[in-house]
């Protein structure tokens, strides 16, 4: 069958094209305010499930959206008030003792570059001794740099009082609404593409929601890995680190890796070479990646993503150089569906006359003996854009 793209499509992709071309830039102009509306969405979308579930219940929409809203509110109070102190003092405990550990580390770095280098580590004990006292010269301002560009990037008072307000009103309508919406998005879709619209649409949603809530819970069980076993084995820090680490494996293998590098090099400066606290980091991190890949990644995200880590990576660097933290929300969704409609659209390419050249006219011929159901059957697999039972143009 040949694929063509007649005048009315291509004034319909040049429609869809310009739309979004327009709504990336009022994206660009208003990302400063986007913050509570996207994580509202976010928060909806992920937490839709649990709102449907009360609903069967026989629970009312309405409360059923309040009853998930004030549950995450629960979750939200209680990590202010028993994890967000330990994690700040922790974090203040780093910053005041990294100039006495860096000292600390001195002469283990000496003893390593003497084995190493042999005659010429007085070069490299000049080298050490540059770095140290640069840094902790700098430490001090350094960090009190990366507070103030913190504190700026987050609008400061009034993007965190927008987040904490206006953020579960976003999410509770959402979810109110939410039935309806999809129902009339359903009612807004092209009746002569229906179908197909539907089946990429309901490909996206596999995707993004086994990436969303499927990777969410495998960062909450990894993080209580993490901060349990490092507290537990000694390492200074180990909430901290364990916490972050768990945040950061919402990107895979990056969020690892930078976690692990961090408590190895705690667990050296604390523990030193011949200490077991390095090998107990690297058994709870090797633990942590056997449960991961043996079972949370296999059976709650599941292959339904279909990004490669390194796509993953990419469009967290591009998204959120675009739009800031806004942009770190979105990068995996529109990354999960853009990578849908990149394998939907090499399907149709694969089965046009641009990609099948002379051998299109073969299959032509070929279906033209088969039954009239089996002719569809087998055009609706050669172009998956086309309407069932709709005839090929002359």
């Amino acid at each position: 069958m040949e694929t063509e793209i007649s005048p009315r499509h291509q004034k319909q992709v040049l429609f869809w094209l310009v739309a979004a071309v327009v709504l990336l830039l009022a994206i660009l102009a208003l990302k400063a305010i986007l913050l509570p509306f996207v994580a509202g969405v976010v928060l909806a979308y992920a937490l839709n499930p649990l709102a449907d579930r009360f609903e069967r219940l026989g629970i009312g929409r309405t409360f059923a959206s309040l009853l998930v809203v004030a549950l995450l509110l629960v979750v939200f109070v209680l990590a202010l008030v028993f994890l967000v102190p330990i994690v700040v003092r922790q974090a203040q405990e780093i910053v005041a003792s990294l100039p006495g550990d860096i000292q600390e580390l001195r002469p283990k770095l000496e003893a390593w570059g003497r084995e190493k280098f042999g005659s010429r580590v007085s070069e490299f004990s000049q080298l050490i001794d540059f770095g140290i006292a640069r840094l902790s010269e700098n430490w001090a301002g350094m960090a009190g740099t990366i507070a103030q560009r913190l504190w700026d990037q987050g609008g400061a008072i009034a993007g965190l009082l927008s987040v904490l307000f206006i953020t579960p009103i976003v999410m509770f309508y959402l979810l109110v609404d939410w039935p309806q919406m999809l129902k009339r998005l359903g009612e807004w879709l092209p009746r002569d593409h229906e179908r197909t619209v539907r089946r990429v649409v309901g490909e996206i949603d596999l995707a993004i929601s086994a990436f969303i809530r499927g990777q969410g819970v495998v960062c909450l069980v990894l993080g209580a890995l993490y901060t349990v076993g490092l507290t537990l084995i000694g390492l200074p820090y180990g909430i901290l680190i364990g916490i972050v680490t768990g945040i950061l494996t919402f990107v895979p293998v990056v969020g690892t890796v930078a976690g692990l590098v961090t408590a190895l090099v705690v667990a050296f400066v604390h523990g030193g070479a011949g200490s077991s606290l390095p090998l107990l980091v690297v058994g709870i991190f090797a633990a942590g990646q056997a449960l991961d890949s043996g079972f949370l990644s296999p059976k709650i995200v599941g292959p339904k993503i279909g990004l490669h880590p390194v796509g993953l990576i990419f469009a967290l660097f591009v998204f959120s150089y675009l739009f800031g933290f806004v942009g770190v929300l979105v990068a995996v969704p529109l990354a999960a569906a853009a990578g849908v409609l990149v394998r939907f659209a090499l399907d149709l390419y694969l089965g046009s006359r641009i990609y099948k050249g002379g051998q299109a006219d073969a299959d032509d011929m070929a279906m033209d003996h088969l039954p009239t159901g089996n002719k569809a059957k087998g055009r609706e697999e050669r172009d998956p854009g086309a309407t069932p039972g709709a005839t090929r143009d002359a």
